[in-house]
């Protein structure tokens, strides 16, 4: 399934969208600007092989989402988690066949059960765009501990950071037995950009 390129038109409106929840958040939002195209075809570029069923955290405004749907990730296999309310709004709104659900990442899984999105061990890959680079290390501790529980034995944890180094600490790491490594780097996005895809041990 795909959707259509957004106008120039719409992706201003949606950049001034994700700058008026900035205004009334920054601490809750990671970037003054939603992610630029190049970033979103590095992240989807790191999808596993095989990718059928997605969960993406933190969507803003749908820049990813749409990716991941132009790569051929099925909509009814999208699970999108928004906490921002106004933007949760806006991204059922863009993709209504989707699972686009107003939650928090740490609770994400009572939200797979209740969507009835997936069995355990049944998502391939978690897409992340939340600022897990500013978060406390007990907040980054718990979202990497709720996604991985939902995430099959090969599954990836894809997040992208405005730093050249990982956002999670070798502490963290070695606490979850994750391992990491670098990804793309998306040089036009604004502020550029690093992937990094994390991985059970």
């Amino acid at each position: 399934m795909t959707s259509p390129t957004p106008s120039s038109s719409a992706t201003g409106s949606q950049a001034w969208l994700f700058f008026r929840q900035w205004l009334k958040n920054p601490l809750a939002i990671a970037a003054l600007a939603p992610s630029g195209t190049q970033l979103a075809g590095r992240m989807t570029a790191e999808l596993p092989h095989g990718t059928k069923r997605v969960i993406e955290l933190g969507a803003g405004t749908g820049v990813f989402t749409r990716a991941m749907l132009d790569s051929g990730i099925a909509a009814e296999q999208l699970l999108v988690v928004e906490l921002n309310e106004e933007l949760h709004g806006h991204l059922r709104a863009q993709f209504p066949t989707a699972h686009v659900v107003c939650g928090n990442a740490c609770d994400l899984s009572s939200i797979v059960r209740d969507e009835n999105f997936a069995g355990a061990g049944e998502v391939d890959a978690v897409v992340s765009g939340l600022g897990l680079l500013s978060m406390s290390r007990d907040l980054q501790r718990s979202i990497m501990r709720s996604a991985f529980e939902v995430l099959g034995p090969g599954g990836s944890f894809i997040q992208f950071t405005y730093s050249p180094m990982p956002p999670l600490s070798r502490e963290v790491l070695d606490e979850l037995g994750l391992t990491v490594r670098r990804g793309g780097f998306a040089w036009r996005n604004l502020p550029p950009a690093t992937v990094f895809v994390f991985s059970r041990r």
